[in-house]
């Protein structure tokens, strides 16, 4: 069962977007900080914030994973 549930978040499709400010001149662990805080304060569901961090996670660099992050930003 835990198969299921896993791919279920890995097709997950987020459409929200935060309303937060990446820091500078971090790596994307010190912005995924960030973001899980600003993403809590908006309420965000504890699966959406756990897809958001694996993503990161298993992002290939720090671009591609604030790339990622900034994916979900409001601009």
């Amino acid at each position: 069962m835990a198969g299921a549930a896993e791919c279920h978040l890995r097709s997950m499709n987020i459409r929200k977007q935060l309303t937060w400010t990446p820091p500078a001149g971090g790596n994307r662990f010190s912005a995924l900080d960030s973001f899980v805080r600003a993403a809590e304060d908006e309420d965000w569901t504890e699966s959406e914030i756990q897809f958001i961090i694996d993503e990161v996670v298993e992002a290939r660099d720090d671009a591609e994973g604030l790339a990622i992050l900034v994916s979900y930003t409001r601009r």
